[in-house]
């Protein structure tokens, strides 16, 4: 199997959130969570003076561009391709050029490969988010997301919840 490369798709100008939002929504439907691994829109913080007044915002980094590290094959193209706002790939004519880690290092989303020692079935504690504090087994691993999916309890069901490798840690 290939490995997993950032792509840039053309999108119309102020529909990169909805791309994303269709794009993850085609991928739990389709099941393609192992062939399209991230969807994103770069942003960047800046601070703006309105009536004298700073404020923190966050802007576009690159208006009418999302980024999506996916595995390229002739069903992620098409899924991709195919949504509603996306006006195609970025490279000569409908060949998409994945972009390079020297292109990647400045947009601090090329991440270090954490190696854990976990299994599925080991017992983890959540050790921070939203979860914090709770504890459960593991039934899968992601190691190119550098996730693992864990059943937590919620409104009195088992809800299964994934998690970055550097949320949990073993139980003792």
């Amino acid at each position: 199997m290939s490995e997993a490369k950032w792509y840039v798709v053309h999108t119309y100008s102020g529909y990169e959130n909805k791309v994303k939002a269709n794009i993850d929504k085609t991928i739990e439907n389709r099941h393609l969570e192992d062939q399209i691994l991230e969807v994103r829109v770069p942003m960047q913080d800046v601070v703006e003076l309105k009536n004298g007044v700073q404020k923190a915002s966050q802007k576009k980094l690159f208006p009418g561009y999302v980024m999506i590290h996916m595995i390229m094959n002739d069903d992620t193209w098409y899924v991709v391709r195919n949504t509603r706002g996306v006006t195609g790939f970025v490279g000569p004519g409908s060949k998409p050029v994945p972009l390079s880690d020297d292109e990647m290092m400045p947009l601090g989303i090329q991440k270090e490969n954490i190696v854990v020692d976990f299994a599925v079935g080991d017992v983890v504690v959540v050790t921070s988010g939203a979860w914090e504090g709770t504890v459960g087994a593991i039934h899968a691993i992601n190691e190119q997301k550098q996730s693992v999916s864990i059943n937590v309890e919620l409104f009195g069901r088992e809800t299964p919840v994934e998690l970055h490798f550097s949320e949990i840690k073993k139980q003792d």
